[in-house]
């Protein structure tokens, strides 16, 4: 599946790995940052947060819908996509772990009242952040992906693997995939 590693220790089965009864991992290779074509590239390549790429792109806020999570007393994580408020238009999956003591209190009560995208959270709380993507991911929908994305053949994609470091510390990890432009 993998022609390059990633430059750190995460990893899409280990994400994946967080939701054991989850069967809709996508086939996937690793590729450099300078492969992904565009629309990807400008979507991916990058340290800026999702949300906010996906909402200058698409010109509409997105909404968080979260498929699965998982909680302990050390971290939260869950499955997520980020649709289109005008449209529900799907135009992002993803897999979230947050190390919940990097985050304050006001900053994990949100994130665990899954009403906001976490890109949006941070912002609004003003945590001294950076964007640390470590891979980029030429994906092959699985089916369950190609029914949230609403498509009728597995239309590759690209996704990117990061870690969100929140006041110097690496509280978050990051699968994000993009909706195949259609």
């Amino acid at each position: 599946m993998s022609d390059q590693a990633p430059q750190s220790g995460l990893d899409l089965p280990t994400l994946y790995g967080l939701f054991p009864t989850a069967d809709d991992a996508p086939e996937y290779q690793f590729v450099p940052g300078a492969a992904v074509p565009s629309p990807y590239h400008g979507l991916l390549v990058h340290d800026y947060h999702m949300t906010v790429t996906m909402e200058a792109f698409y010109g509409d806020l997105v909404d968080v819908r979260v498929l699965a999570k998982r909680q302990s007393p050390e971290d939260y994580a869950r499955k997520i996509l980020l649709s289109l408020q005008k449209t529900g238009r799907v135009v992002q999956f993803g897999i979230v772990r947050v190390v919940l003591k990097y985050c304050s209190p006001a900053v994990q009560q949100e994130i665990l009242a899954e009403q906001t995208p976490l890109g949006r959270i941070l912002i609004k709380h003003a945590v001294l952040r950076r964007i640390e993507p470590t891979a980029y991911l030429r994906i092959v929908p699985s089916p369950a992906m190609m029914g949230w994305f609403g498509l009728s053949a597995p239309t590759p994609t690209y996704g990117r693997l990061a870690y969100i470091h929140c006041d110097h510390q690496p509280a978050v990890e990051l699968l994000e995939i993009a909706a195949p432009a259609t």
